[in-house]
């Protein structure tokens, strides 16, 4: 049974029960995502599979990374992920919360509908990351130590047949959807591969221990890349798949996730060491300000109405709130009994939190309307970068579902 937190209400708002069709999880494997599926997907833009009325790319504003879907809003680089935007393709899907277990080789698959896991996929050994496709149409298990990536169907829930992947620590897909972007963190590489077949497009080397998270800038054309152990930010072209600049931190700095602000105006850096977050000016790559949010801060999160920031702090077992119009902390919890949140991801109504306890094998489901735990629920060792399934958006840049 979940370990419900004392005086907190079993109830569940914002379920979202029209969403929860039990297609259950089918047997047998799936194929990679063909390259006509996501052509398909994409707009004649991927803003219009989404329903929406935007359809510039770059062939009309030439400002932006050939092939990538417009911001719907120029203020709002996260106005398509609002509570309940989802495609067309994932309204019937049944909810389900992946959870990689980080020290092992299994993916356990929680129903956010009971708060219990229905299933445990064996995998390969190391999953560090469950990413949705730039489609939306494959989420992959990053089997860092087992040099795999294995494809689930995003839409069925069925498991296909591992992918040959060196080092796939973390994985991102740049905006065009044209390539997969691997952080082969031990290799110290980025590597550009097929989103589809994963075969490799380009490698850059780094001079970069632990590269790790990343974020796109506002146009498309350029990605920041943190470097956890060596302390430093790589500011990456998008384009050519070059290096443009290497930005080093304060003495003993740890970054971890970052995010590009609503407005693309700012990013935020995670520093576990730093027990904080860096404001950075992306375009000029240069830090701008820290905020202090609690002991290890390591997971960002944006609220559905892209007003807020939750910052999940692991040394403290707590969660900040940030108003980004102020870049104020404006609120605190902490988890009751304490804890180690991580990685994670909020539901479709954007509701309910859901943090890995890293090192504390659970899985915790967080009332962010009224701050409180809802459930803790038993995973495996060391879980880490789950993935809540479906999310809101036209497209996937990847990590935990950076949606856009």
């Amino acid at each position: 049974m979940p370990q419900v937190a004392k005086g907190s209400s079993v109830r569940r708002p914002g379920r979202g029960a029209a969403l929860v069709v039990l297609l259950g999880l089918l047997g047998g494997c799936a194929t990679s995502v063909q390259a006509s599926d996501v052509a398909q997907a994409r707009p004649q833009t991927a803003g219009a599979a989404a329903g929406n009325t935007s359809t510039t790319t770059a062939a009309t504003n030439p400002n932006l990374l050939p092939g990538m879907p417009a911001p719907l809003d120029p203020n709002n680089l996260y106005a398509a992920d609002v509570a309940g935007a989802l495609q067309p393709f994932l309204k019937n899907v049944t909810p389900r919360v992946y959870v990689p277990n980080s020290r092992g080789h299994t993916v356990d698959v929680i129903d956010p509908a009971t708060a219990k896991v229905v299933q445990t996929i064996d995998v390969g050994i190391n999953p560090q990351h469950v990413v949705p496709s730039w489609d939306m149409k494959t989420l992959w298990v990053n089997n860092d130590k087992g040099n795999s990536l294995t494809p689930i169907d995003a839409i069925t829930g069925v498991v296909g047949a591992p992918v040959p992947v060196h080092d796939p620590y973390n994985l991102y897909f740049t905006p065009d959807g044209k390539s997969a972007v691997v952080m082969a963190s031990e290799d110290r590489q980025i590597v550009f591969r097929d989103p589809h077949t994963m075969a490799i497009q380009s490698t850059l080397p780094v001079a970069c221990d632990g590269v790790n998270h990343a974020d796109f800038s506002p146009d498309g054309k350029y990605m920041i890349v943190t470097c956890e152990f060596t302390g430093a930010l790589l500011k990456v072209d998008v384009v050519n798949h070059t290096l443009l600049g290497t930005l080093p931190l304060d003495k003993g700095a740890m970054p971890q996730d970052i995010k590009v602000a609503p407005d693309g105006k700012s990013w935020y850096v995670a520093d576990m060491m730093r027990n904080g977050i860096y404001t950075l000016d992306g375009d000029n790559f240069k830090i701008t300000g820290f905020i202090p949010t609690g002991k290890a801060a390591h997971g960002l999160f944006m609220s559905r109405d892209a007003k807020l920031m939750y910052i999940s702090n692991r040394g403290e077992g707590s969660i900040s709130t940030m108003d980004l119009a102020t870049q104020q902390i404006i609120h605190k919890w902490f988890i009751p009994g304490g804890g180690s949140p991580d990685m994670g991801g909020l539901s479709v109504d954007g509701n309910m939190l859901w943090v890995s306890g890293r090192y504390s094998s659970a899985v915790y489901e967080i009332d962010v309307q009224n701050w409180s735990l809802i459930a803790k629920i038993p995973a495996g060792a060391q879980p880490h970068g789950l993935c809540v399934w479906p999310q809101p958006g036209r497209y996937s840049l990847g990590h935990t579902g950076i949606m856009r």
